[in-house]
């Protein structure tokens, strides 16, 4: 029976995509940036390179990369893809990926308005401090000891389709703060938001932190082939925050983690114990802790942990797999701001037959479209398969 992994390595974007100006972000290129910010310490990834990441690179930068490709004959497929949603975050990366194209954006905020705000404090019985767009590092020193000294939690949002409420956990433990985020869940619907984000903190004035305690309460997504693949009996496993993002529909198990260390262990466990069906995983680490923190250096390390660890793992996968490595945006650490930047993203494939050259992808939905072909069924209609 066929398998099939898809990893997403969140937020490795490579190089600003045609209408990254309508974005503000056109020069932005993740990979690109970390390559040559990291080129004085010998920065490299060997396998990944192999594989020919660096073609996609080029190719993603407009270059014609045929000639190379057919001289080393990689042993992936590859190729980049473009982003057909409006957006750029992990609800319409992911959605997409699935088959969904987001047409009409998800609405964002620089204040949410006292009509959602009041019902929320009712109901919660608190009094939300903050409402207003921060980074999550810098809403802590801002509003963090006020917080510790009232025990009012923290709301705040970003130039992503979010909600996020903040909590020390030793003042409004992490269940609570998840109940908090069901309730705000139900009203941020009404907003058009894409995600509530529970973000719990610890430590002292002056050196709060925030932990693996993160949880995303996401907006339903409209059917997908994850409830195809569901439907028809085959297994989808979530990793990391796969669920999260689709709100557990479609999803028939799910391994939460707080760390790509622990996401590439579930990934290992899980395949070795998958026959049939889909092992859908986000790698985060690289988003959160380095890429909204413009930390070139930790971006780079996290790189080099994947590309050791996938050197091993694809000795896992055997001719009749699927396995496919992407990302769902980029977020550029070296980028003005603390936000995603509109990247096209890279494409590699292990797959059934020989690898091929699959160039220019106009949508993340030709994911879903090969894995429903690969799975025997008809192709996905948003997407074409590549294989």
């Amino acid at each position: 029976m066929p398998r099939a992994l898809l990893i997403v390595l969140d937020s490795v974007g490579v190089g600003h995509a045609p209408d990254a100006d309508d974005f503000t972000d056109e020069g932005a290129n993740t990979l690109g940036h970390i390559y040559e910010s990291q080129k004085a310490s010998g920065f490299s990834l060997p396998f990944l390179e192999s594989l020919g990441l660096d073609l996609i690179m080029r190719g993603a930068a407009g270059e014609d990369i045929s000639a190379d490709f057919d001289a080393r004959k990689p042993p992936a497929s590859i190729g980049w893809m473009k982003e057909a949603s409006l957006g750029k975050d992990t609800t319409t990366g992911h959605w997409e990926m699935a088959g969904c194209i987001t047409e009409v954006p998800f609405s964002l905020y620089d204040m949410f308005p006292q009509s959602v705000i009041e019902p929320i404090e009712e109901i919660c019985n608190v009094r939300l401090i903050g409402n207003y767009p921060q980074s999550g590092t810098m809403i802590l020193e801002e509003l963090g000891e006020e917080h510790y000294r009232t025990g009012n939690p923290i709301l705040y949002t970003s130039a992503d389709s979010v909600m996020q409420i903040a909590a020390h956990e030793e003042i409004i433990p992490v269940d609570l703060l998840y109940e908090m985020c069901e309730v705000a869940r139900e009203f941020a619907d009404k907003l058009g938001v894409a995600r509530v984000i529970a973000r719990p903190f610890v430590g002292k004035i002056g050196s709060f932190e925030r932990t693996s305690n993160r949880k995303d309460f996401s907006m339903v997504p409209p059917y997908n082939v994850l409830n195809k693949l569901n439907d028809a009996g085959k297994p989808v496993v979530g990793i990391g925050k796969i669920s999260d993002i689709f709100a557990g529909k479609g999803i028939s198990g799910s391994n939460p983690t707080t760390t790509n260390t622990a996401g590439m262990h579930a990934i290992e466990e899980q395949w070795s114990q998958m026959e049939d069906g889909l092992v859908f995983a986000n790698l985060v680490d690289f988003d959160t802790k380095f890429g909204h923190c413009r930390d070139p250096a930790g971006y780079a390390q996290c790189l080099d942990e994947f590309d050791r660890w996938f050197a091993k793992f694809v000795e896992t996968i055997g001719p009749d797999d699927l396995v496919l490595v992407t990302a769902d945006h980029g977020n550029d650490p070296t980028w003005r701001g603390t936000d995603h930047t509109r990247e096209m993203v890279p494409l590699i494939a292990f797959a059934p037959g020989d690898p091929e050259l699959l160039g220019e992808r106009s949508t993340f939905a030709d994911i879903a479209s090969t894995l429903t072909t690969h799975f025997g069924f008809d192709p996905w209609p948003t997407g074409t398969p590549f294989l």
